[in-house]
């Protein structure tokens, strides 16, 4: 883990200072990401998923800045979260009640700071202590640095999916079981 490295929770709330911090990172790590990584498309994303229940971010920061951040939130029994999902897969597999699976919608490291453990720190914080079952996360199958991280973190590629969102890519779907011995971290 890098030196200095502090890692915070934030509730939607306490979050809303720092959204010009978070747009700015997400169009860093995402520049060449085309019109579906738009600074339009991801402010519409991160205030709808601010509203939702239990949504929690984790940031790290470094002298004050922020190298990277996490968030997710819990998926309500009426998720569209599953839309566009690619069968087969298990029976219930989409079946949500608000407790079942933990979603992560973000992970980002700035182009700078990766490869020190910070993705590794920002997950296992976030994911600690959590009371789901589950957690899932879309990844992009060309994201092979992700993927095999995602791997070597205990996730399972389960199947595919493409949202109904325009320009929207196809994403493998991931899941981890929680494991429920975990703590979180000292975090600041």
């Amino acid at each position: 883990m890098s030196e200095g490295l502090e890692l915070r929770h934030h509730t939607a709330e306490q979050a809303s200072g720092l959204i010009e911090r978070l747009v700015e990172l997400y169009l860093t790590v995402y520049a060449d990401g085309g019109e579906f990584h738009s600074e339009d498309r991801y402010r519409r994303q991160l205030a709808g998923h601010m509203q939702r229940d239990g949504w929690d971010l984790v940031t790290a920061t470094v002298d004050g800045e922020m190298v990277g951040y996490i968030y997710g939130f819990p998926l309500p029994a009426e998720t569209r979260w599953w839309g566009g999902i690619r069968e087969p897969i298990p029976d219930g597999f989409t079946n949500e009640d608000g407790k079942r699976t933990f979603a992560i919608s973000e992970l980002m490291v700035a182009p700078d700071w990766r490869r020190r453990g910070i993705a590794e720190s920002l997950h296992d914080e976030l994911l600690a202590g959590r009371a789901e079952e589950r957690a899932t996360l879309l990844a992009e199958p060309e994201n092979t640095p992700a993927q095999a991280a995602y791997r070597s973190w205990g996730w399972q590629n389960i199947t595919t999916l493409r949202p109904g969102w325009k320009h929207a890519p196809t994403y493998d779907v991931m899941i981890k079981q929680n494991s429920p011995n975990r703590r979180p971290s000292a975090c600041v």
